[in-house]
């Protein structure tokens, strides 16, 4: 399993554009991806539970990926999130 932190810059946090966009990009990989924030947790291919755990500007999130692809999809949802949240 691989993970990694975040801290979203976007002012208005991750909203339904770009959380639909990671859900989509997620879906390229085997491997299971979730978002956890605090103590709330979601499959990042599932739109609306992505925009269930809140998370707004400056929030940490963590990034888990277990799988065949690990690798490369943490790397995907790093490059993304960098480029767009």
């Amino acid at each position: 399993m691989k993970t990694f932190d975040y801290v979203i810059k976007d002012e208005i946090g991750i909203h339904a554009r770009p959380a639909g966009n990671l859900a989509k990009k997620c879906k390229e990989f085997a491997s299971v991806i979730t978002i956890a924030k605090g103590e709330k947790e979601a499959g990042a291919t599932k739109l609306m539970a992505v925009m269930g755990l809140g998370v707004k500007c400056g929030d940490t999130i963590t990034v888990k990926a277990e799988g065949e692809d690990e690798d490369a999809a943490i790397e995907a949802v790093k490059e993304f999130l960098e480029a767009n949240l």
